[in-house]
């Protein structure tokens, strides 16, 4: 486990290969933050998602066949009935959107795509070259600033005989090109980073007497240097004073954090190696939620699993270890008890922040949640569809809630692709990028138009 110290340490003076200080370096020019901004929280899911797991079951006979010929068409959620395992979010149906025929070719990973799912590029094997560039997450982060900027939790598998990671450990996401995002592997570990301006104020104030200490070293250094060893060592102290000017921020939420500090159960101490896969998702999401109603951060991405994730304390699972096996399966009674988890704790996250006061209406309504598949259909794909349920409240920027929308196919005309959809998201937001990502080598064989936004998905 990566202790306090050692990370502020190698991350700050380090090679970047946990690069902790893109995420903070904006805000040293960072505009006045809307008093509500809009929140983002994007929920990666390994395995793929199975297109016909998220047909309604009440489709008129005319609607499954456009369904299963994967033809274009609309229809409204509240005259159908929802998916079993989505059903702990019937009461949601109007800010829900279940969206197909989406393609993501160009993120394509086999049975990974590390960075690429939210970057839309090929991330390779994860090395730190192949992070091609910032990802959306990452984006729309600088769009509304906060503390944190952005959080990354990983319920990812660990090594070895090890169930979890734990600790401090690289992430998925990607604050620059070139660089790998840093995350929160267990519940503990989030609770103690995020909110020791509450919980454990002497560690606060040993941090930034490290950082004081560093800044000055390294402003030393910058005497005599030019050249990129000059630029290299200006980052670094441009890094520490960016961190230090967070932990400012931080430390005028103390009064709001304390009010919304979760409480997080003892079995998650040291790593929680007994703590169940709920007990770890239900912690996390409980962090999560005091993260954003504190203001500590506007962007989350949570890794809710991933190959390797143990699934043996899932309740309803007959004796799959985990969810590598059960994609080389035919279990779809499994997949579907693993996907009812996850909407489990979305459906926490949207009940909780509908109860939150904010304006005239509540957190919800400047809210956008995104479940999405990292490696598009299936265990090892295709990518040529990508369904994703979307959650989004009243002062969502998209007009896509209450609906079950099905684009056209891969490389048909009028196809969108993940590239599209992150452009979508992007430009509703106030980035008038005029294409994110790369484009799909299919389409662009064929001299399909490809890039921009959906215009239609713009309220």
């Amino acid at each position: 486990m990566t202790t306090r110290r050692n990370f502020l340490q190698s991350s700050v003076l380090g090679s970047g290969a946990l690069a902790l200080s893109p995420s903070f370096n904006h805000l040293l020019g960072a505009v006045k933050p809307d008093p509500h901004p809009h929140r983002f929280i994007f929920i990666r899911k390994s395995n793929g998602n199975i297109p016909s797991q998220f047909s309604l079951p009440t489709f008129s006979e005319e609607q499954k066949k456009k369904d299963k010929d994967k033809e274009a068409f609309e229809a409204d959620l509240d005259k159908h009935e929802l998916p079993q395992w989505m059903r702990e979010l019937d009461g949601h149906k109007e800010n829900m959107t279940i969206l197909n025929g989406i393609s993501m070719e160009m993120s394509d990973g086999g049975h990974y795509s590390f960075s690429g799912c939210l970057g839309a590029y090929k991330a390779g094997r994860n090395t730190i070259s192949g992070i091609k560039r910032t990802t959306v997450d990452f984006e729309l982060a600088k769009l509304f600033p906060s503390p944190f900027d952005h959080v990354e939790l990983s319920l990812a598998s660990g090594s070895g005989t090890v169930a979890f990671r734990t600790g401090i450990v690289s992430g998925f996401s990607a604050p620059a090109m070139h660089q790998r995002n840093f995350c929160y592997a267990d519940p503990q570990t989030a609770y103690e980073e995020l909110f020791k301006s509450v919980t454990n104020t002497s560690a606060v104030d040993s941090d930034n007497v490290l950082l004081s200490y560093l800044h000055e070293q390294e402003g030393r250094r910058l005497k005599g240097l030019d050249g990129k060893e000059r630029t290299k060592i200006s980052n670094h102290v441009d890094s520490i004073q960016s961190i230090r000017q967070r932990n400012e921020k931080v430390a005028s939420l103390t009064e709001t954090i304390s009010k919304n500090l979760p409480k997080i159960d003892k079995i998650h101490a040291n790593g929680g190696p007994n703590a169940s896969l709920p007990e770890k998702q239900d912690a996390f999401t409980d962090v999560m939620l005091a993260a954003l109603i504190s203001g500590l951060t506007n962007v989350v991405t949570y890794t809710m699993d991933d190959l390797g994730t143990p699934i043996t304390t899932l309740p309803g699972n007959k004796g799959q270890v985990d969810l590598h096996r059960l994609g080389h399966s035919r279990d779809y009674e499994l997949r579907d008890i693993v996907k009812a988890s996850h909407v489990a704790q979305i459906a926490k996250i949207v009940t909780k922040l509908k109860s939150v006061p904010e304006g005239s209406g509540t957190m919800f309504d400047n809210t956008t949640i995104i479940y999405f598949p990292e490696t598009g259909a299936g265990h090892h794909g295709p990518n040529t569809e990508a369904p994703m349920m979307i959650m989004t409240g009243k002062k969502s920027k998209l007009d896509i809630a209450g609906r079950f929308i099905r684009l056209p196919f891969h490389a048909t005309e009028g196809h969108k692709t993940l590239g599209n959809w992150y452009t979508t998201l992007l430009n509703a937001c106030g980035n008038p990028i005029e294409h994110y990502g790369d484009l799909d080598l299919a389409m662009s064989r064929k001299k399909m138009p490809q890039t921009g936004p959906i215009a239609r998905f713009l309220a």
